[in-house]
């Protein structure tokens, strides 16, 4: 008897934690890590008192529900590097940072250092930024990446993707894809010269009737 109550007290914490990172990954993802953490209690089902015992700080919290993502991040990074062609593996990269952002509104938050309790995110930011430079030389020398490209380019392009988060859910993926797209387009040396990549599919966007409510309302 005495030796169940612990393993039930461990079985009973284990299922805590797990809703709280998926609570965490619904309410950061779509709201951004500004959202409080209350509201991710209160979608756990859980207490305050149940969710700070687990991650004592946001910071904590952050770092956990977005483990996945960081580790895909650097999963992209590797396979890009390793990749005999740099155009294509600067293109994948470009493309996966994307999906990666328009899946999350959180994540993208972190990884460009938009809240500032996100520090964690700073090694992972600079080993992307890093690979994007070394990827950027060799397409370069490659004559395929316009020779006027650099880095901040694509943080200014990451800066603008952030304004997707606000596209309906449904479409944002192929937003996002389609978004890619183009500005990779834009980053081929003399794209008038070739023949354009046929892009991702047009978005078809959701059409509201006249008075009718949102989904919010």
């Amino acid at each position: 008897m005495n030796g169940q109550l612990p393993r039930t007290a461990r079985s009973d914490a284990r299922d805590n934690r797990a809703r709280i990172l998926d609570a965490a990954r619904v309410v950061f993802g779509e709201e951004g890590l500004g959202a409080p953490v209350r509201k991710v209690a209160r979608h756990a089902g859980v207490g305050p008192a149940t969710l700070y015992r687990h991650f004592p700080t946001k910071q904590e919290l952050i770092t956990e529900t977005f483990a996945e993502q960081r580790r895909a991040c650097r999963t992209a990074v590797r396979d890009a590097l390793a990749d005999s062609d740099p155009w294509r593996g600067f293109r994948g990269l470009v493309e996966r940072i994307c999906e990666l952002h328009a899946d999350s509104r959180g994540f993208a938050d972190a990884f460009v250092a938009a809240f500032p309790e996100a520090m964690d995110f700073t090694a992972d930011r600079e080993q992307t930024l890093r690979a994007v430079g070394e990827l950027a030389r060799r397409a370069q020398e490659s004559g395929r990446l316009r020779p006027d490209f650099v880095v901040g380019d694509l943080v200014l392009m990451l800066t603008a993707h952030r304004g997707l988060q606000d596209t309906p859910h449904a479409v944002r993926a192929a937003t996002s894809r389609r978004f890619a797209a183009y500005v990779i387009e834009a980053f081929r040396a003399a794209p008038q010269a070739a023949a354009p990549t046929p892009l991702p599919p047009a978005v078809r966007w959701p059409v509201r009737r006249p008075g009718a409510r949102s989904p919010q309302g």
